[in-house]
């Protein structure tokens, strides 16, 4: 039985992502009226909405803190860990965070927050529009050990969106050497945007490869497409597709809110899928 069956009590687990406002620090921050005490009430809608959905699982995210830092002003994460803080009584499924493009924040956020799972550029080396992106997971890993987060759940991007892989090997061997360094437990593979369908096959070579780590398809899923990325994986990350038009964000740039109705439609097709299991 792999561990997400475990932790998140089903096969084939649907994990949301719960896309934060504009922090302190971000540029769109304070845009519309916006303020931490905002960004918490619209994560407690969504929480709310995504929870009477269905999902299996949460990871907060800061979305909207754009352009990503590759290392984050301190702000950030205090701010994370200070809304996560505000959402612990009303959580009831296992949750994670993702500081996006800074990997010691994440480990350091899930550390304040005693997050269950964690998901992260942690290892290689990418290109991008945001200039060059060095990992250094010899220093993560070490990092973990010294906060005792010998049961922090980690998913490692393998192909981040938006950024380009400088190894050229086959994304499955780059699986393949990074399970044998570090042993990650969960691989997310990705297209190259966010709501972006993945190519099945491509899944499906890196889940072969490593049939021992969960892999995880990490964008683009639908209700039209959840049965087959399901049949090639063992989890899937769903965001985008769960706001209001299925949009990430409206014509002012704001964070768009979740639709329960179309977590419940995805949702739906799940239990179908679980049922021939």
């Amino acid at each position: 039985m792999l561990w997400t069956e475990e932790l998140f009590g089903t096969k084939k687990p649907i994990i949301s992502m719960l896309h934060l406002d504009p922090l302190p620090g971000d540029p769109r921050f304070g845009r519309s009226g916006g303020s931490v005490s905002t960004a918490v009430e619209h994560a407690k809608r969504d929480l709310e909405a995504l929870q009477e959905g269905g999902v299996d699982g949460i990871i907060v995210s800061n979305e909207f803190s754009l352009p990503y830092q590759r290392r984050m002003n301190f702000v950030t994460p205090a701010t994370m860990a200070y809304v996560v803080g505000q959402l612990r009584s009303e959580l009831s499924v296992p949750y994670g965070v993702d500081a996006i493009s800074d990997g010691l924040a994440c480990i350091e956020l899930a550390a304040a927050c005693e997050a269950s799972f964690v998901r992260g550029t942690f290892s290689g080396v990418y290109v991008g529009d945001g200039g060059l992106y060095n990992n250094d997971f010899s220093m993560l890993m070490r990092r973990k050990a010294e906060l005792h987060l010998d049961d922090l759940r980690m998913l490692y991007f393998i192909n981040p969106e938006s950024d380009r892989n400088l190894d050229t090997r086959p994304l499955a061997d780059i699986a393949a050497s990074t399970i044998f360094k570090v042993h990650p437990d969960g691989l997310c593979v990705s297209a190259n945007a966010a709501g972006t369908d993945v190519d099945s096959d491509l899944i499906a070579s890196v889940k072969a490869k490593n049939p021992e780590v969960a892999v995880l398809v990490n964008t683009g899923c639908r209700p039209d497409t959840i049965e087959e990325k399901l049949s090639v994986s063992d989890a899937a990350v769903v965001g985008t597709y769960f706001k209001e038009g299925g949009q990430l964000e409206d014509d002012d740039l704001n964070n768009v809110r979740v639709d329960v109705n179309r977590v419940k439609e995805f949702m739906d097709v799940v239990y179908e899928v679980r049922k021939s299991l």
